[in-house]
């Protein structure tokens, strides 16, 4: 099982550092190359820049918050 882990380890590395290298290079450096450049067509727009990660945020403070709401009341369920 500790191979499997570490490839699941190495996996996830791999894409946390791809979608940081990624947003890392499109919200700092793209604003600096011409807008007429090749290099554009692969990366969004830029408003999506701001509003994918505001958008996950606001889903995983939802969900978060719901999640500790159910436990709350569960727990508020047991002591009574």
């Amino acid at each position: 099982m500790e191979l499997a882990d570490r490839a699941v380890g190495f996996l996830l590395t791999f894409i946390s550092l791809s979608i940081f290298t990624y947003y890392t290079f499109w919200v700092i450096i793209l604003p600096f190359v011409d807008d007429d450049h090749f290099v554009h067509n692969y990366f969004l727009s830029r408003e999506y820049a701001i509003l994918i990660p505001v958008s996950a945020g606001v889903a995983l403070l939802s969900f978060l918050s719901i999640f500790i709401g159910f436990v709350m009341l569960k727990s508020k369920k047991k002591v009574a």
